[in-house]
């Protein structure tokens, strides 16, 4: 999957947030707390989901503007 450059700084972005948190979730784990350190980390694990999958509605005018391109504009590739 490609990505532009505002889609990978958005990812790093959220990436940065959940470092921390999935830092502190590995820290209970390694207490023996395995409730809130498995909650720790799959808060983590979901906020980088959630920005890698979750369709937003500033995504939309991309994805528009992406598709009515491709619709119009043909590669050399595609002629043949």
């Amino acid at each position: 999957m490609a990505q532009g450059i505002l889609d990978t700084i958005g990812l790093l972005t959220v990436v940065v947030f959940a470092v921390p948190v999935a830092l502190f979730g590995a820290e209970h784990l390694v207490r023996g707390e395995v409730v809130p350190g498995v909650a720790f980390l799959a808060i983590a694990v979901g906020m980088v989901a959630i920005e890698q999958y979750v369709v937003t509605p500033t995504d939309l005018p991309g994805m528009v503007a992406e598709k009515t391109v491709g619709a119009v504009v043909k590669t050399d590739d595609e002629d043949e």
